[in-house]
């Protein structure tokens, strides 16, 4: 008895997607010997329902490519603008400090330029351990133990809502201040905290939870190291 033999049909599966893609990947020149495929072939238009060819689409998506790197351009151009004007800021402010020869003076200077300088509403500082020629000053009245703690408990520059910390009380408005910067001061990186700076606004966003803190980190450092002239 004779044993049929299977047909083509019977034995291959059904060509599929895929297979078509991964021949066309591994066939790089198959359009060079089919270039009228290329001419012939129609996609949907992410615009419409109307097909266009495929070098229109082609040409379609490098616009928008393009356009993707314009606005990428843009945006580090402002970036760069926003970081070049914080930059002189903040080197303006510093000049202050350098510029201030009595010790005494530098709490008031730190305040008044961090408000002038960056639009702060308000600023407030107090500093602890002072020198004895100090310790009648305003500046080192109302450090309780508690925000001392609270200050070297700080790793990193405190940004958010306002919720009714006893350092607030130093600002002329607490009621006002709705978003709040609290940076501790210290001699060096993980030292006890020596004083504590709190930036203020009524402003909600102007000091987020979600916000860099890496420039108040600098001035927390700039006003650490002129004011430890204070220091006992």
């Amino acid at each position: 008895m004779s044993t049929a033999i299977p047909t083509d049909t019977q034995t291959l599966s059904p060509i599929t997607e895929d297979d078509i893609a991964n021949y066309l990947v591994q066939t790089p020149d198959f359009f060079d010997r089919h270039a009228e495929v290329l001419s012939t072939v129609e996609l949907s238009s992410p615009h419409g329902s109307r097909a266009v060819s495929l070098q229109e689409r082609q040409a379609g998506l490098l616009r928008e490519k393009i356009r993707a790197l314009e606005q990428r351009i843009v945006d580090l151009i402002r970036h760069g603008q926003d970081n070049m004007a914080i930059g002189d800021k903040l080197q303006g402010w510093t000049f202050g400090l350098l510029k201030t020869a009595d010790p005494g003076q530098l709490p008031a200077v730190i305040a008044r330029d961090l408000g002038l300088c960056f639009a702060v509403p308000q600023v407030a500082l107090r500093v602890w351990g002072v020198a004895p020629a100090w310790a009648d000053e305003p500046f080192a009245q109302g450090c309780s133990d508690d925000v001392q703690a609270f200050a070297s408990s700080l790793t990193q520059p405190y940004c958010g809502s306002n919720p009714g910390l006893e350092a607030t009380g130093w600002l002329d408005d607490p009621a006002a201040a709705r978003s709040l910067a609290l940076i501790a001061l210290r001699e060096e990186p993980g030292a006890k905290a020596f004083g504590l700076l709190v930036l203020a606004s009524g402003d909600a966003q102007r000091f987020a939870p979600d916000m860099g803190t890496d420039f108040l980190e600098r001035i927390g450092e700039l006003a650490s190291a002129a004011l430890s002239r204070l220091r006992g």
